[in-house]
């Protein structure tokens, strides 16, 4: 019987190429898009059969530690450790951390699955006989990644040369290509032999700690202090800020994986997609007859080969061909499918702007470990919020300078402490807490809270909040 693999996911990158779903605090893997689940989600699906795999280490940072920590309450699925990152240092050092701390706590031998959060991929059987032989490969004591069979001259991959056959089934690497020109990728895939770079990885502890040794040894050392000086706070591991500020900005690949001797890939024929484009979204749905990706709330006439989605306003779209159009609560991107790529540069635009930078950070919707909120109506001197509360969770015990509050419960019911007086509401009461009163929202109950908050005030910034008692460790 094969050992149990311990699964290691990377959650803290913070592209936005698919704005405007996805922000800079809410990437794309926190994102629901058609389905009801992120690709977050989806990845600790992947690893959750407890014959195959521990609990996973997620590796994340401070922004996102509390979305990956409901997501997968949601899920009812525990986690090994979270592994908070203070800055970034690209993948080497991440890597390494969740090493040092998998070597700590399961042994020098552990085989680890690195998975990235924000892939696309159809886990059917061709994906576990491809992990099942990765594991048989970094049992040998080899480096593996998984190589995707190409379905398309792709230019925004990396690609993998495959070399030799091993016993387990895999290949040895001949070399790693960078993303190639079209007529280079043309020629590989008429060629044979060469594979996506998927960005997965499978190693043994004890053989990639001495790789990194050899080739990345300021990444370790970096890294290997970081977790040991690290602090816990809650259900987190916050990585020394020092100590992995010290390790150089390089990426797995860059720092190991090209210069080893013992890198191979594993020819995986599973559907995948790094959903790097609107475009790369619309490949990978599920079209209708005449091509069409579309979500809920939407009505299409007379289109063809487009994505149409929306979380927010009904989208109604005519007359239209390969086109993208893509709606958020508060913004709508529309452009050629094939010009997807450039959102990239929009996104730069719209950041370089006092007037639509925060188009690009955050959403309307923000969540909090206890839930969140939904900017509703901003006005002078008064804003509109939902406020949705999980069942048995509790804001801080918290106080305003500057603003008063009207709350208005709409589903579920609240505990409402202001002052030394604890009272129970119910759907259509409300409450108001002036100016300055010490108060406390909480959910008893076993299904959603859900109010409407009116904020008056002189000032209404999120900053505006002196919290006497908060069980998640916030000032």
């Amino acid at each position: 019987m094969m050992q149990k693999i311990v699964p290691v996911i990377m959650a803290g990158g913070k592209g936005t190429r698919l704005w405007p779903l996805s922000r800079a605090a809410a990437p794309k893997q926190f994102i629901r898009f058609i389905g009801d689940r992120t690709l977050f989600q989806e990845t600790l699906l992947r690893v959750s059969d407890a014959t195959l795999y521990t609990a996973p280490v997620v590796l994340t940072n401070e922004e996102f530690r509390f979305l990956v920590a409901e997501q997968a309450r949601e899920l009812d699925l525990g986690l090994a450790a979270i592994l908070l990152e203070p800055t970034a240092r690209n993948t080497a050092a991440a890597v390494a951390a969740a090493a040092t701390l998998v070597r700590e706590r399961f042994g020098d031998d552990t085989i680890m699955h690195v998975l990235g959060s924000d892939y696309e991929i159809v886990a059917d059987d061709s994906y576990f006989e491809s992990v099942r032989m990765a594991a048989a490969t970094a049992a040998d004591g080899k480096l593996v990644t998984f190589g995707i069979n190409p379905t398309e001259p792709a230019t925004g991959y990396g690609y993998i040369e495959g070399g030799d056959n091993l016993p387990s089934g895999a290949k040895t690497v001949k070399r790693f290509i960078e993303k190639p020109p079209l007529a280079k990728a043309e020629e590989m895939l008429a060629q044979g032999g060469f594979y996506w770079n998927s960005g997965m990885f499978m190693f043994s502890v004890s053989r990639l700690i001495s790789e990194m040794t050899n080739y990345a040894p300021a990444a370790l050392k970096a890294a290997s202090e970081a977790v040991a000086k690290g602090v816990k706070d809650l259900d987190f591991i916050r990585l020394d800020k020092a100590a992995f500020s010290a390790s150089p900005n390089i990426s797995i690949d860059y720092a190991i994986m090209e210069k080893t001797s013992n890198a191979a890939v594993v020819p995986s024929p599973f559907k995948w997609s790094d959903l790097g484009s609107w475009d790369s979204v619309w490949k990978s749905g599920s079209r209708d007859e005449l091509g069409n990706v579309a979500a809920a709330n939407t009505t299409l006439v007379n289109t063809k080969n487009s994505l149409v989605m929306t979380h927010g306003v009904h989208l109604a779209v005519q007359g239209m061909e390969n086109i993208a159009v893509v709606a958020s609560e508060d913004a709508v991107y529309v452009g050629r499918l094939e010009d997807s790529q450039g959102v990239g540069d929009i996104v730069k635009m719209l950041a370089a702007l006092p007037a639509t930078s925060k188009l690009t950070e955050t959403h309307p919707t923000s969540y909090r470990p206890w839930g969140g909120y939904t900017s509703i109506l901003n006005g002078d001197r008064f804003q509109v919020k939902r406020i949705f509360v999980t069942p048995g969770m509790k804001l801080s015990l918290q106080k305003h300078h500057h603003r008063s509050e009207h709350w208005i419960v709409v589903k579920g019911t609240a505990e409402v402490t202001i002052g030394d007086n604890v009272q129970m509401l119910r759907e259509n009461e409300s409450v108001y807490i002036p100016l300055g009163e010490v108060h406390r929202l909480a959910n008893p109950g076993k299904i959603t809270l859900e109010l409407i908050e009116v904020q008056t005030g002189s000032y209404l910034g999120e900053d505006d909040i002196i919290r006497i008692v908060d069980e998640f460790g916030r000032n």
